[in-house]
């Protein structure tokens, strides 16, 4: 192979053309936000940014579908690692991911009569609070501080999950990084509880999107494929990471993804 090989567009099918140098950052990105996204949500911050770069298929649907489909896989993997070790009240979350699926598709049926700049002033405000908030209470879902009963915690996530749902449909950032803190802030979750629960409702809201891109046909398989299998390796280290780590460890890693969140928003707006 030579050098020039490298640069070339590839013409295996599935992949939307991409070059070999492309393929491999586009792996390289996906674990990294597999990692991410396990510890505490956000790895969108760092996969969708590098597939609009190298923009395979020449469309951003293809981009935003492909990614969609490979958070899928990252996010289960992150979801049973964290299962195996951190107990879950399988009841409310089953409930809170079934109301966050229909919400999501809803989200995506009326997203194109919504302002993206608009959406994006909300979730900078939105942001912005949140992070101020978690960093001026180092206390903040470091252990767990349960505010209602049986009851009251299934309506919580249920009407919770499907606000963030809804909002995961529109196609704003930051979708698990509010569940997260919905889930601390709310429910009264430490932030380890918070990113296993948030990884399985993450499944629900990514094949709420996923229900209008396969069959629309936007999603590279084998670019998909490929990336899934290194955002799987990445979910299940960074789920690791964040059990052995504990509460404290994840608080941090929230507060840098919101931080690089509010910057990336920022840098959006300053465009439109």
């Amino acid at each position: 192979m030579t050098y020039t090989d490298l640069w070339a567009p590839l013409d295996w099918p599935g992949f939307g053309g991409v070059t070999l140098v492309a393929l491999l950052f586009l792996c390289v990105t996906a674990l990294l936000a597999g990692a991410v996204d396990a510890i505490v949500g956000g790895g969108g911050l760092l996969q969708l940014p590098a597939m609009l770069l190298v923009n395979p298929g020449g469309a951003v649907v293809h981009s935003l579908a492909t990614s969609k489909m490979v958070g899928l896989v990252g996010t289960s993997a992150a979801a049973v690692t964290f299962a195996r070790k951190t107990p879950l009240d399988w009841k409310a979350v089953g409930q809170m991911a079934a109301t966050t699926f229909p919400a999501s598709v809803g989200g995506a049926a009326v997203a194109s009569a919504l302002p993206k700049s608009v959406l994006n002033t909300v979730v900078l405000c939105a942001l912005v609070i949140v992070g101020l908030y978690t960093w001026r209470k180092p206390e903040f879902g470091v252990d767990e501080d349960r505010r209602f009963g049986r009851r009251g915690e299934l309506i919580a996530m249920t009407v919770g999950g499907a606000a963030i749902g809804f909002w995961d449909g529109l196609g704003p950032p930051g979708t698990g990084s509010f569940l997260v803190f919905l889930l601390v802030g709310v429910i009264g979750y430490a932030f380890l509880r918070a990113s296993a629960v948030a990884k399985v409702v993450n499944i629900a809201a990514n094949l709420g999107a996923l229900v209008f891109f396969i069959p629309a046909g936007k999603v590279l398989w084998g670019l998909g494929g490929a990336m899934a299998v290194c955002n799987l390796v990445g979910g299940v280290l960074g789920a690791s990471l964040a059990m052995k780590r504990g509460s404290t460890f994840v608080r941090k890693v929230f507060l840098v993804v919101v931080s690089g969140l509010v910057i990336s928003v920022t840098w959006k707006l300053s465009l439109a």
